[in-house]
């Protein structure tokens, strides 16, 4: 079975890779679909009810939708009409991150940091803009089991940024390994036209 991997892609593109599918093989049979967000299943359910299609189950593995969709014959009911949230109506978040860990005690704040992402990334809960500064800017840079976690946070949308003048006051311009460095007005402009700053330490 066809397995389209739509976790992280912008409306409408869910909807596009799964009906390119469809149109991959033959009536009768089926594609696995899996998406991370409710506006997209909403969005491919739409399309299949008015193309068709037969949805045959919808399972909710750890905030991510797998659906199984089998290819009919049926007679297009109507055109579907794709519903993408626009940036007017969705609230912007800015993410500063201003140690390596959280708390006092190094070791579990680094274990508390990690899991801080980790969750984001398990709930698609993704920042727009996320600044590293002070030790922070060592997870862009030295800490090896946050690189991943920061470049999937990447290319799922969010915009990564080290201060630059952390980066040479640790040594550590040429260690960068996601996202790039910025300045106080990378962080500044965001902090007073987003609606939402979250404060890491």
């Amino acid at each position: 079975m066809k397995v389209v991997d739509a976790k992280g892609l912008p409306c409408p593109q869910p909807v596009i890779k799964t009906k390119e599918a469809l149109e991959e093989i033959q009536e009768g049979e089926q594609i696995s679909v899996i998406v991370d967000n409710e506006v997209a299943l909403q969005n491919i359910q739409k399309f299949l009810s008015t193309q068709g299609h037969k949805l045959i189950s919808t399972d909710l593995k750890e905030g991510e939708y797998h659906l199984v969709i089998e290819k009919g014959g049926g007679p297009i009911v109507q055109e579907y009409e794709i519903t993408c949230p626009t940036e007017s109506t969705k609230e912007k978040l800015l993410l500063i991150v201003a140690s390596d860990h959280i708390g006092e005690d190094v070791e579990l704040g680094k274990i508390l940091l990690k899991g801080f992402f980790e969750t984001m990334l398990v709930h698609n809960l993704i920042p727009d803009r996320i600044f590293f500064m002070n030790t922070g800017v060592k997870l862009t840079t030295l800490e090896e089991t946050f690189i991943p976690l920061l470049k999937e946070l990447e290319r799922r949308g969010a915009e990564i940024f080290s201060c630059g003048t952390c980066l040479k006051y640790y040594k550590l311009e040429d260690k960068l390994q996601v996202g790039y460095s910025g300045g106080t007005d990378t962080y500044l402009e965001a902090l007073f036209s987003y609606q939402k700053t979250l404060f890491l330490r």
